[in-house]
């Protein structure tokens, strides 16, 4: 058992991530969109901190949140809604999810 852990192991680090997520563009992203007006990386201002969405959704599938994020709501994190982001393309949308679910790190 430890030996096919080991060989598994070894694989996933060969295989390594997708790609490498591009923090300067996502936090151009999030400035550009205005999301930085609701949201800081460390403290909670209208909206949560991008560290306090990272660690309740740790693990989660970027696609999920990345739709999140375009269709808006409300009642996850208060009584204040977060608009609508449709205008959002898919990508922008799926990097702006990475770079959340990550921590929105600076590079």
């Amino acid at each position: 058992m430890k030996t096919m852990l080991t060989a598994a192991a070894g694989a996933a680090a060969l295989v390594g991530p997708a790609h490498a997520l591009d923090a300067a563009a996502a936090k151009a992203l999030a400035q550009k969109n205005a999301c930085m007006g609701c949201h800081a990386v460390d403290k909670k201002l209208v909206g949560p901190a991008y560290k306090d969405v990272a660690a309740k959704y740790k693990g989660m599938n970027p696609a999920e949140l990345a739709a999140s994020i375009k269709k808006g709501g409300a009642g996850k994190w208060g009584p204040v809604p977060m608009p609508a982001q449709a205008a959002l393309g898919d990508n922008d949308a799926k990097l702006l999810a990475e770079w959340v679910l990550a921590g929105a790190p600076d590079k």
